[in-house]
């Protein structure tokens, strides 16, 4: 399509006699029009395959120490079919994960740059999160869906794309090389700049110094999931953008697969909270003893509803068993939310002195 109007361009050029300038007004907004037929990785949801090619054994076994970036191939279809081969650097990332006694496959990360991303789907990509499988397809797919729930809570949220992931290294025997699931997680800076905001990174920041609102969204959501793998004051699993250096800091949550709602077999609660299994919820924002600070929130959940529930109904990705018990999951926490009682009771544990609402979880930087 580009020689098309290049081709157009020239003979207007030489018939009508455009001023050179006007050409070259005319060559820029072809490009830029080109450029924006492109759509972005987290602009579809439909699960796109790649591939990744290199010396990948490595790749997969640098589990320890400083993660070394390695050159690789990350390849694709697009919407023509036409094959579309990216030169990019990968490195494993993590911590927990990145274990090879915890995960099959380390997560990654992959660094693209502009000149090779140019006019592909990972265009303006700079480092791009992969989530690889750690013990199944089925929890990929699972902690993916708790992403698109927070989606559906609020625009403050990391976007994602469901992929089908291909190792191709001779090395790697066939049954390691998949296709298998994996996400890709949007970039930090990006997701701030879609909200107009930018990234920060204080310290110090404790929970009742965020924006409440955008805090009790996230808090009343890691309830909801059955995550309490998280915490403000450590940055754990929580990433804070603000609309200027000076403004209160919202806080955005991210990594999952320790959620009640995910039942990844490896995740489990802090010993320091005195819970049996993730399926326990524990409400973990800080002390609020008055309850109207909870009725928007509450309503914003009650609105979206049918919206959640939706979600989980009708995906073939999604096993019919795991569905039917999501569901249940749901029903438990819409019947604890809309009974006063039950929620004063849970969502003002972290008043009680004898509790274990006050404990902040330090966990693992991934």
């Amino acid at each position: 399509m580009n020689s098309i109007i290049l081709n157009i361009l020239k003979t207007a050029f030489r018939t009508y006699g455009f001023h050179f300038s006007l050409l070259l007004f005319f060559l820029a907004f072809s490009a830029g029009f080109i450029r924006a037929q492109t759509k972005g990785i987290f602009e579809e949801d439909d699960v796109l395959m790649i591939t990744i090619s290199g010396d990948l054994v490595d790749l997969l076994n640098d589990r320890t120490g400083t993660p070394e970036y390695r050159p690789a191939t990350l390849s694709y279809s697009d919407e023509t079919a036409s094959a579309v081969a990216i030169p990019i650097k990968v490195r494993t990332r993590g911590n927990f994960r990145r274990r090879k006694d915890v995960c099959s496959y380390p997560p990654l990360l992959l660094n693209f740059s502009k000149k090779n991303s140019k006019q592909t789907i990972f265009h303006d990509q700079d480092k791009l999160k992969l989530v690889m499988p750690c013990k199944g397809d089925k929890y990929v797919v699972q902690e993916y869906f708790t992403y698109k729930l927070y989606n559906l809570v609020t625009e403050k949220s990391f976007r994602t794309r469901l992929v089908q992931v291909v190792l191709r290294d001779p090395n790697i025997k066939e049954k390691k090389s998949g296709p298998f699931y994996g996400i890709l997680l949007e970039e930090e800076d990006q997701m701030a700049k879609r909200n107009n905001m930018i990234s920060v990174d204080r310290t110090l920041v404790r929970p009742d110094q965020t924006e409440l609102e955008d805090f009790l969204n996230m808090a009343v959501f890691e309830y909801l999931i059955g995550n309490t793998d998280w915490s403000v004051q450590y940055r754990q699993n929580v990433k804070l953008m603000a609309a200027d250096s000076l403004s209160k800091p919202s806080t955005v949550p991210y990594d999952f697969d320790h959620a009640g709602i995910v039942g990844a077999p490896y995740a489990k609660p802090a010993e320091e909270l005195l819970l049996s299994n993730t399926k326990n919820r524990r409400y973990r924002g800080f002390c609020i003893t008055d309850m109207a600070h909870f009725d928007h929130v509450i309503a914003h959940y009650n609105q979206l509803k049918d919206k959640i529930y939706a979600l989980y109904t009708g995906h073939s990705r999604l096993e019919e068993r795991y569905t039917k018990s999501t569901l249940k999951y749901l029903d438990e926490f819409y019947k604890t939310i809309n009974n006063p009682k039950k929620l004063k009771n849970e969502f003002q544990y972290p008043c009680l002195e004898s509790g274990t609402g006050h404990i902040i979880i330090k966990g693992l930087n991934n």
